[in-house]
């Protein structure tokens, strides 16, 4: 399912590298905004702070960007063991409505990395175009 992964090399102090992936199921696929969102914030039990989402539009796609920390617990893949919840973990998900169908990018990780890695996730996606 995922179209691309990428690992955060972790900030200092912190035990764990952090994870960016990209999905896509196509134009009209994947459920709507919202329930992506809810999904996500739902996997952090619990919260540290509330939920941030902001909306704006980058090169005519709009863009739902949403962020949390807390104590994170991973969706688990039909099959796949079971993992254990990380404590002090933030989650940055950027959801783009592009033409071609809604991306959805969620950056996973020990809270200082991801905070670490913040402005270039932001910039990777301000670079985003519509093909065509």
């Amino acid at each position: 399912m995922r179209a691309a992964e990428w690992l955060i090399p972790r900030a200092p102090g912190d035990s764990d590298d952090a994870e960016c992936f990209a999905i896509t199921f196509g134009a009209g696929k994947g459920g709507s905004v919202d329930d992506n969102v809810d999904r996500w914030v739902k996997q952090f039990d619990p919260q540290t702070s509330p939920p941030a989402r902001t909306t704006r539009t980058v090169h005519g796609m709009n863009v739902t960007r949403v962020e949390v920390a807390g104590t994170y617990k991973a969706m688990q893949m039909p099959g796949a063991p079971p993992t254990s919840p990380h404590s002090s973990w933030r989650l940055l998900g950027a959801i783009i409505e592009a033409p071609s169908g809604t991306w959805f990018f969620k950056l996973t990780g020990p809270d200082a990395t991801v905070k670490a890695a913040t402005k270039e996730m932001d910039a990777f996606v301000d670079s985003m175009r519509p093909r065509g």
